[in-house]
């Protein structure tokens, strides 16, 4: 059982680690989400991780509005309204203040600091900072039927598929 347990929590955290896959948005906020307004008219969304870059989303947006639209008996699709959101933050640590890495020797020792140890050294930070950026892109898109209209905003769903197919990551099979 511990060993189950172990293989289950060393899965969860490669999944973590990794791109969002072409996926549905099932139990995670990653994925591709849609909904119907009329008949043929859908909201579609790719949502990415931290680790996914905003040409990957898009990607996988416009090869989901091509999926569905196929799904659906429809051949193009033209994308009415479009959006890619771009959410960032930017998050600090600090290191464990009781850690003393070499003989106990730390950094703090030969350089001043304002606080509990007194003096302060402007220049020097032991807090660590990176940000997290996430991009989530989504439009409206209406289905049609016959030749996709000459419009810059129109997409033949079949040639969206074949030409973007290759570079699709779906989840590997545990």
């Amino acid at each position: 059982m511990k060993r189950f347990l172990c293989l289950a929590g060393l899965s969860l955290l490669v999944a973590c680690a990794t791109p969002t896959p072409y996926q549905a948005a099932g139990q995670t906020q990653w994925g591709f989400q849609e909904s119907q307004i009329e008949s043929n008219r859908f909201r579609v969304s790719f949502s990415g991780n931290s680790l996914t870059d905003r040409e990957t989303v898009e990607t996988y947006f416009l090869y989901r509005a091509a999926e569905l639209t196929l799904e659906n008996g429809y051949d193009h699709f033209l994308v009415a309204q479009r959006a890619t959101d771009v959410e960032s933050r930017i998050i600090g640590s600090r290191p464990d203040p009781f850690y003393r890495p070499g003989f106990g020797l730390h950094y703090s020792y030969f350089h001043p600091r304002w606080g509990w140890r007194g003096a302060a050294d402007p220049f020097w930070n032991d807090t660590n900072y990176r940000e997290i950026t996430r991009y989530e892109a989504s439009a409206e898109i209406v289905l049609g039927r016959g030749a996709k209209p000459d419009d810059m905003n129109a997409f033949d769903a079949r040639a969206v598929m074949t030409n973007l197919g290759p570079s699709i990551q779906r989840p590997t099979a545990d």
